[in-house]
């Protein structure tokens, strides 16, 4: 029996024992929910570097149907890319001045929907919360998925900041745009464009959180557009995008052909590398 279960099973208030429990049984099975996860990246690791499943299970001791098993069944790995255990998506309100009132963009409830069902399908639990009007988010937790721009949050535009690749900037003429530094090109939404057109772009990365004790999911689209088609990408290529960055920090943008009449994604396509921050120099 571990200590902490010993503590447990010596509370005598009752009321005050169903609680700790109840806690101590969520914690748990995030625990065994991640572990199982670690296993089969194991496992898929191993067999990807070249060894049989009978190879794997003679050097640790189990059964090859065992392995075999592990390999096809419980959490898949690429789910740590959103995060381990739990994960919080956070989408942003936004304030209507004509009607004096907060509101929230259709677009933006979709993309945090759709994240929060990504996150459940693949074994995590999943809390939302909203970046409020003025912006000011608490960014120092794990976990954290944020489907913000710089432009309606101080903390988010001090965050994509550490981006040593992609930069936002506002173009001569008004509109925001993205500028790879690496290349020199500057995207620009379809919308901000002549003529203009239903295209829009998106920011992805995993940037350092402001107490340097972590990171968080960054998302961004120059529009709300850009938003959907990041989500989108993510929905169809996650085991891809995992497999290129892992856990590790990195940035890239998605060009979005979007539905002018439902926002809807038609397409979701790279525009550039999946840049690794710990392989770039800031410019």
């Amino acid at each position: 029996m571990s200590d902490e279960l010993r503590r447990i099973v010596a509370i005598d208030d009752p009321y005050l024992l169903l609680r700790e429990v109840t806690t101590r049984l969520a914690d748990a099975q995030q625990e065994v929910t991640e572990l199982a996860r670690l296993r089969r990246r194991v496992v898929q690791d191993l067999h990807a570097q070249g060894l049989s499943y009978a190879q794997i299970a003679a050097k640790a001791g189990l059964s090859r149907g065992r392995i075999h098993q592990i390999r096809h069944t419980g959490p898949a790995p690429e789910g740590a890319f959103l995060g381990r255990g739990s994960v919080t998506v956070a989408t942003p309100l936004r304030r209507d001045d004509e009607r004096g009132r907060t509101v929230v963009a259709l677009d933006d409830v979709s993309s945090g929907k759709r994240l929060e069902e990504l996150a459940r399908s693949y074994g995590l639990d999943v809390t939302s919360e909203h970046v409020p009007v003025t912006g000011a988010i608490d960014l120092d937790r794990d976990g954290l998925v944020v489907v913000c721009g710089p432009r309606m949050s101080q903390e988010m535009w001090d965050t994509y900041a550490q981006d040593p690749v992609l930069a936002w900037e506002r173009a001569e003429d008004g509109p925001w745009t993205v500028v790879d530094r690496k290349t020199g090109l500057v995207h620009r939404s379809g919308q901000d464009s002549a003529p203009a057109r239903s295209y829009d772009v998106g920011y992805l990365g995993r940037l350092p959180r402001p107490d340097g004790q972590g990171t968080l999911l960054a998302i961004a689209g120059i529009h709300t557009q850009g938003s959907l088609g990041v989500v989108q990408l993510l929905t169809n290529d996650l085991n891809t995008l995992w497999g290129q960055v892992g856990d590790q920090r990195f940035s890239t943008l998605v060009g979005v052909e979007y539905d002018p009449d439902t926002s809807e994604p038609l397409s979701a396509e790279l525009l550039c590398p999946l840049y690794r921050h710990d392989e770039e120099t800031p410019v």
